[in-house]
């Protein structure tokens, strides 16, 4: 890197050009819907794993085409009163789990961020009445690094974070999404991140590998059914699903599918990204939309 110039000033660069097509492109500028994407995160450790799951996310990234930023709503992140938006050059990592080995703490991950993209969205939040606000300090937590590590490990696509709003309904989440999907036309891919079925106080930590508990794949069976039924409102009825209350003892795990399903355009097709188990109750299922 030439004398003088620091990670900073590079990544605005990189932020500024690769948001050139998303931001202000010309109609001559060619454009392609982007994906939406479901990401059930699972645990950390994810991030070290090279097995069928980091592989299927790699295959997702690979064929996603020309993306030109990434919008993620993580079950991490939770603000009141207004929404908050990552609105850094370079957005740091934050690492929001204790206890799991220093190599996990080593970890990188280096994408740019998109100051003006972040803008945007808090404007089109608000119009769609979601109070909402950049955030200059906050930078990304695993739920958002932890995946994009495998389905983008260049980490040359810019990349912020949306906090969801604390004790929001499946609408309202829903509305965020719907307010955000016009920016699939302009190569911005959504994603939300956290976990179709998500009870840490169940989960076997002694086996990746250990038997899927009935109750959980009960609950994820209904969600199944209903993604291929394309029945997002059935979906909001979530606590009427068999184990609802046993699948997420609190819902910040389950609210970011909302966020996908309302950037649901009518020609999308629902194409599932991985579907399984870690641990006996963690569903890793994970699902795109594509145009």
């Amino acid at each position: 890197m030439a004398s003088g110039v620091d990670r900073r000033e590079v990544l605005q660069g990189v932020a500024a050009a690769g948001m050139a097509g998303v931001m202000g492109a010309g109609p001559s500028a060619a454009r392609q819907v982007a994906p939406a994407l479901f990401v059930s995160h699972g645990s950390p450790m994810t991030a070290l794993d090279a097995d069928e799951y980091p592989q299927a996310l790699k295959r997702f990234g690979d064929g996603a085409g020309a993306v030109k930023a990434l919008v993620v709503v993580s079950a991490h992140w939770e603000t009141d009163a207004r929404v908050h938006v990552t609105a850094m050059a370079a957005p740091p990592l934050v690492y929001d789990f204790y206890g799991f080995p220093e190599e996990m703490y080593r970890l990188r991950y280096a994408p740019p961020g998109a100051p003006s993209l972040a803008q945007d969205v808090v404007a089109r939040l608000a119009s769609a009445g979601v109070p909402a606000v950049a955030d200059g300090e906050r930078g990304l937590d695993h739920g958002v690094w932890v995946p994009l590590r495998h389905a983008f490990p260049e980490a040359r696509v810019p990349v912020l974070q949306v906090a969801l709003p604390a004790d929001a309904t499946p609408a309202q989440v829903a509305r965020m999404g719907e307010a955000l999907r016009p920016l699939r036309a302009e190569g911005v891919l959504l994603m939300g991140s956290g976990g179709v079925v998500h009870n840490l106080r169940r989960v076997n930590f002694r086996s990746k590998l250990a038997s899927v508990e009935p109750w959980a794949a009960e609950f994820d069976a209904w969600v199944a059914g209903k993604l291929a039924a394309r029945d997002f409102i059935g979906l909001q009825s979530w606590m009427d699903a068999p184990n609802a209350r046993v699948a997420h003892p609190s819902a910040e795990h389950w609210l970011p599918i909302y966020f996908v399903l309302g950037a649901a355009l009518p020609e999308d097709r629902i194409t599932p990204v991985f579907e399984g188990f870690h641990h006996g109750t963690l569903s890793m299922r994970s699902f795109a939309l594509r145009a």
